[in-house]
């Protein structure tokens, strides 16, 4: 029972870092209806970033602050690449997956192919319901959730977020309120960049990253964010404490080179799942 509640609490806390890669996917896909495959590039570079940071001497609350704002650059770096011109939509998918490839070789590069991490939090682990927990996952949670509480006043309560709606709803509406829909969207690439850096952050010192992690954590994020339909916030973040702790299940019952064929196979029901609900009644036309 007591490894259960470990891997249940464990997962909660992986699942946040997968819904703040959600958000992003969903942010960025409202706003510009451009899925990012490059998502997780951000949490790579944002991992990357606060080690060769930490390794300078920088102290660790401003290596993951300075990390987290360059992730933020390069997200509106991305942006302008994707969305800065007259480019059909497709093919801002297609640049979306060579930015991901373009991502991994310069980690390669720079940071080279052995798995990263760092220290996190420090302090013992505390006991909760009779399992032993990393303080680093304390961290996970407040810092998810303030992210989370933070986002929905924004998006619910203020003109900026009532703007980035606008142009999610009807973006030619918002052209004729005066609302600039493509400022928008590069913010929005941005938004994204940040959140998918601070999950790197997050993330890194509890599971080392390697150049190639995007792709994983790209796949899970997507996954968690087309609970949602792509569109809806608080169903992606509960897609992403889904598949934390399904994956923390399966790794701990079964085995951890399991973890991405399990969330590969959750997000093809989904798929399938909101194809079926797309169809006539009757099925097939």
């Amino acid at each position: 029972m007591t490894a259960f509640v470990e891997y249940l609490l464990t997962g909660v806390s992986r699942g946040l870092v997968f819904a703040l890669l959600a958000m992003g996917f969903v942010l960025i896909y409202r706003v510009t209806r451009v899925v990012n495959f490059a998502q997780g590039a951000f949490a790579i570079f944002g991992g990357f970033i606060t080690y060769s940071l930490l390794r300078a001497g920088v102290p660790q609350g401003v290596s993951e602050l300075l990390a987290v704002l360059i992730a933020a650059l390069i997200g509106l770096v991305f942006g302008i690449i994707t969305i800065g011109g007259e480019i059909p939509l497709l093919a801002s998918l297609v640049i979306t997956i060579g930015l991901s490839i373009l991502s991994e070789a310069i980690g390669m590069l720079v940071w080279g192919t052995i798995p990263i991490t760092y220290s996190g939090l420090a302090g013992h682990d505390f006991v909760l319901f009779g399992a032993f927990i990393q303080r680093q996952y304390l961290i996970v949670v407040i810092a998810s959730i303030v992210v989370f509480v933070v986002s929905a006043y924004v998006f619910g309560r203020t003109y900026f977020g009532k703007a980035m709606s606008a142009c999610a709803s009807n973006p030619y509406a918002a052209r004729l309120s005066g609302i600039n829909v493509k400022r928008m969207g590069l913010i929005a690439f941005m938004l994204g960049g940040a959140l998918g850096g601070l999950a790197g952050v997050l993330i890194t010192p509890l599971s080392p990253i390697t150049y190639n992690a995007d792709v994983s954590l790209a796949i899970t994020g997507f996954a968690a964010a087309i609970v949602g339909g792509l569109t809806s916030p608080g169903l992606a973040v509960l897609g992403g404490l889904v598949f934390g702790v399904a994956e923390q299940l399966v790794a701990g019952y079964w085995s951890p080179s399991n973890e991405t064929a399990v969330a590969l196979a959750l997000l093809l029901v989904l798929l399938l799942w909101r194809q079926s609900r797309s169809l006539p009644v009757g099925g097939l036309e």
